[in-house]
């Protein structure tokens, strides 16, 4: 009896030993079956920007709100002049609201200081367009804005003008094929390398397009970019 369960147990171990080894086995040739490489294929273009936001601020300093009021919409008006001069439409301009400060009521300064100019006033009129050369164009002439008495906030961050590309669909679909071809060369010299054929796709994923300043200083030109990521199988 004792030799029966002691024969059964030996007989029940090697069978998970042999069981083991089917699975070991198993998941090697699985792993090889499964064998892959992973590329990345790059697409990019250079294209002009096709829209331009143009803000030009001022500022305006007075002891009298009326008297800002009046002085912030005749400076307006003259840059809108100068704008509709430089071949701008009149639905192409906009202008914001003032924004006013009362220096006394914020204590800004001096009592004298604010008493003689109490308030300051910042406007901004604003050049939406697709004409984009007729924008870069006409930024060197603001000097002459300046020599009518108006004082611009040419330094502020976020008054510089932005120049936009908006025709992306556009180049998607020959973009995502270029990055497409190019991963798969890349797969395919893989696999000339490592003596093996390039199969079948396993995977692919096409990352986020990118549209960014070519460099500092041509805001106007602009770098689309895309990556796609591919997974091919491989056979020896």
């Amino acid at each position: 009896m004792g030799n029966n369960r002691l024969a059964a147990a030996l007989a029940l171990a090697l069978g998970m030993v042999i069981a083991a080894w089917l699975l070991a086995d198993g998941l090697v040739k699985f792993k090889q079956f499964e064998r892959s490489v992973e590329v990345k294929g790059l697409a990019e273009r250079e294209v002009p920007a096709d829209t331009a936001i143009w803000p030009i601020a001022f500022s305006e300093a007075e002891s009298d709100l009326t008297r800002l009021y009046q002085s912030l919409q005749g400076k307006n008006a003259i840059i809108i002049n100068f704008l509709q001069a430089q071949g701008f439409k009149p639905e192409e301009i906009s202008v914001s609201a003032p924004s006013i400060t009362d220096r006394q009521a914020q204590d800004y300064g001096s009592a004298e200081l604010a008493n003689r100019l109490r308030y300051s006033g910042k406007s901004v009129v604003t050049v939406y367009t697709r004409q984009v050369d007729a924008v870069r164009k006409a930024m060197p002439e603001l000097a002459v804005l300046g020599e009518q008495g108006i004082a611009l906030n040419t330094g502020d961050y976020e008054n510089r003008a932005r120049f936009l590309f908006t025709g992306l669909n556009a180049l998607k679909p020959a973009m995502i094929e270029e990055a497409t071809r190019n991963a798969r060369q890349a797969a395919e010299k893989f696999a000339k390398d490592s003596d093996s054929s390039l199969g079948k796709i396993k995977r692919a994923s096409q990352g986020q397009f990118s549209i960014e300043d070519r460099d500092g200083s041509t805001a106007h030109i602009k770098k689309v970019r895309v990556v796609s990521t591919v997974d091919y199988f491989l056979a020896d």
